[in-house]
């Protein structure tokens, strides 16, 4: 069995002391501090200027021409809900909103966004579904159920 020692120490070499660079000629990395003579990599500050930089050749980034549109800034993006977390989240009768869809945890109350509602799962509780949109399955599921199904407008 191994005696016990209440004493830790690291192991020898593992802790070494760190070079101390322009610190005279005899330090070994005196003068230039192990930079080299001259250049941009022996100045201060950052080594490159930019993300991109090619040494002054004009960048890629600036070579290949920008062409096109992008509808990108322009897309809707919807938070997808399923009928049957409508089915575990609401009582019979109750009333599927943005206001309660916040109010039950699916959607931030503070972000502006639209909500579509799907048909994944089964649902048997008499709701009233008040969103952006709703897709044909979720409806027709809704609809057997004895709900309505009321698509806004608004934020489309």
């Amino acid at each position: 069995m191994a005696e016990y020692n209440p004493i830790l120490s690291a192991p020898r070499g593992a802790n070494k002391k760190p070079k101390r660079v322009g610190r005279g000629s005899s330090s070994g990395l005196g003068t230039t501090a192990g930079k080299g003579n001259k250049g941009q990599q022996s100045r201060t500050g950052s080594s490159v200027p930019y993300v991109g930089f090619e040494g002054g050749q004009m960048p890629l980034y600036r070579r290949i021409a920008r062409r096109g549109f992008s509808n990108y800034p322009f897309k809707k993006e919807y938070v997808c809900v399923n009928v049957s977390q409508l089915e575990t989240k609401f009582n019979d009768g109750d009333t599927v909103d943005r206001a309660s869809l916040a109010a039950k945890g699916f959607i931030s109350k503070k972000a502006d966004v639209l909500v579509k509602i799907l048909g994944d799962g089964e649902i048997t509780k008499k709701l009233t579904v008040d969103v952006n949109k709703v897709s044909e399955s979720a409806k027709a599921k809704i609809e057997k159920a004895g709900g309505t199904v009321k698509t806004s407008e608004k934020a489309e």
